[in-house]
């Protein structure tokens, strides 16, 4: 008997995409004029990054040349929390935190379902630990929920994978 097509919600970013702007940024950082002979620096961690610099203005322009990497890399930026505080570093220097999105949270992937069911398809939702796997009987809703999410303006990042049908 075939299964019901089904697809599942995530909130994941490519470990290589991240690793790819984070070189990009730094390069642009090193060649740049205006960081010439600046201790500006980008370094990844397992669920954060790091970012570096002599001041609070030059950080922002730090921060400012990696979003616009990873923009172009078409990596969401709602993956990440750039609202963590700038915190005096060693050396003169400023750091801040930067958490990477890894997984939903209990509260958005209610967020999610409920999203599914105001729409009123023929779709079920259930919540898969840190995703929401919605199934359904036919492709054209499961395409719906689709549009649904990608229209939602949630304040998290919210991939598809594991397309069954």
């Amino acid at each position: 008997m075939a299964q019901d097509p089904s697809f599942d919600i995530v909130s994941k970013i490519e470990r290589p995409e991240i690793q790819n702007a984070v070189a990009q940024a730094m390069t642009e950082i090193q060649t740049r004029f205006d960081f010439k002979g600046s201790n500006s620096e980008i370094k990844l961690t397992e669920d954060s990054l790091v970012l570096t610099s002599e001041n609070d203005i030059k950080l922002k322009q730090v921060i400012d040349v990696l979003t616009t990497k990873m923009a172009k890399r078409g990596i969401s930026l709602k993956a990440f929390d750039f609202d963590s505080k700038i915190e005096p570093a060693t050396g003169q220097t400023v750091r801040q935190k930067v958490k990477i999105q890894n997984g939903l949270d209990k509260e958005q992937t209610k967020q999610i379902t409920t999203l599914i069911k105001d729409q009123k398809l023929k779709v079920q939702a259930s919540i898969q630990g840190d995703s929401v796997r919605v199934v359904g009987k036919k492709k054209d809703d499961l395409q719906e929920v689709m549009a649904a999410i990608r229209n939602a303006n949630f304040n998290f990042d919210a991939n598809f994978t594991n397309f069954k049908g």
